[in-house]
């Protein structure tokens, strides 16, 4: 991409969101210079670093069994992505005892399509491994898959129902889970049931597991934080990332302990969470957030920014920062996230008008260009 100089557009800079001029120099942002090009009309905003989403599931299975080509489905993925801003994307894959989609043999695909493939694509693709508790078996081996799969961010779950295996009882859904992971339920079931009465190894076999990711520097994170105990445990182990926690409570624990808090943006633009959990944009508006992740919606972390902009006591600048500059710190990635000269060029235009996005760069090259504002970009 040659040197150019965006004019008349809204900037959002650290200074906050005024019209001025941008420079981009090859990959960077810069000081000065460049063919100027007309933006008036236009926000030029910095790229969406979307810390956790799994949205790319649809484009890699579309129906079971149908994809046999992973690398055609990370391309269709970053087609999305780039057309809702998105710059930087976090895959999270699950291995899980759940199988089919979930399952071990799917993630070391899904994983081994990520690792080979990115390097052609324009967006920074990564990926993050959302591991199930326990899965016992698997503890030995862990670290040295997640060093082949080149995954450096691990977030840990546990979906068991414990409520309900404790009284012997089937959870409701189970059938319709066990048939789509093709296994037959009443096995399904009792691989359930064996997981949960191995339940109290669990706690001694992770404080070992997060040890050894974190001697090997990956970024670790709990997923649904129910409450100040869990988070505080959690902590102990390393695990310093506190993903859509489900109360108040969880989420006051982390900011408590420094520990950022990841807020669903499909949460934020409904107004609550479909599960019935404390309303991420209830936690946003108490300062209990750090960044926004996409969660199963590409186009939410960009809607949920406007959303709060639109609302009391917060402007786009601030509510911005929650896709971009705040995930990006998260991720330890400090030369994106804003436009200031000498970062990296990852940014998005907008139409001022509508709200969609009108073009996405990444380090400086097109991921996403259409509509009338292509034009401006290639007029002589």
């Amino acid at each position: 991409m040659a040197n150019l100089k965006f004019q008349g557009a809204q900037v959002l800079t650290p200074a906050g969101l005024h019209v001025s001029d941008l420079t981009i120099e090859g990959q960077w942002i810069a000081d000065s210079g460049g063919r100027p090009v007309d933006l008036t009309g236009y926000l030029v905003l910095p790229g969406i670093v979307d810390l956790h989403g799994d949205g790319f599931e649809r484009h890699l299975a579309p129906r079971r069994g149908a994809m046999k080509q992973m690398a055609e489905g990370l391309v269709a993925t970053e087609a999305e992505l780039a057309a809702n801003g998105i710059t930087t994307a976090v895959l999270a894959q699950f291995v899980s005892w759940e199988g089919g989609l979930r399952g071990l043999d799917f993630a070391d695909q899904v994983f081994a399509a990520i690792r080979d493939t990115r390097a052609g694509l324009v967006t920074d693709i990564r990926a993050q491994l959302r591991f199930e508790t326990h899965q016992l078996e698997l503890y030995p081996d862990l670290p040295q898959r997640v060093a082949a799969w080149d995954v450096t961010y691990v977030v840990f779950n546990d979906h068991l129902p414990h409520d309900r295996l404790s009284a012997g009882r089937q959870p409701p859904r189970m059938v319709g889970q066990a048939l789509k992971a093709g296994r037959n339920p009443e096995k399904h079931f009792a691989l359930m049931m064996e997981a949960h009465a191995r339940r109290d190894e669990v706690p001694g076999a992770l404080d070992t597991l997060c040890a050894a990711l974190a001697a090997r520097g990956i970024r670790m994170g709990s997923h649904d934080d129910h409450t100040a105990e869990i988070r505080q445990r959690w902590h102990g182990r390393g695990v310093t990332v506190a993903e859509f926690p489900e109360t108040e409570e969880a989420a006051h624990a982390a900011q408590d302990m420094r520990d950022p808090v990841i807020l669903g943006a499909p949460n934020v633009v409904r107004g609550a969470s479909h599960k019935g959990n404390v309303s991420a944009r209830a936690l946003v508006e108490k300062g209990l957030c750090d960044a926004l992740a996409s969660d199963y919606h590409y186009p939410s972390p960009r809607r949920a920014a406007f959303a709060l902009a639109e609302g009391p006591g917060m402007d786009l600048a601030r509510a911005w920062r929650l896709v971009s500059e705040g995930p990006a710190r998260v991720l330890g990635l400090t030369d994106r996230g804003t436009l200031a000269p000498g970062q990296r060029c990852d940014l998005v235009v907008i139409d001022v008008a509508t709200q969609r996005v009108a073009a996405t760069m990444v380090a400086g090259q097109f991921s996403y260009l259409s509509g009338p504002v292509a034009e401006r970009f290639f007029a002589s």
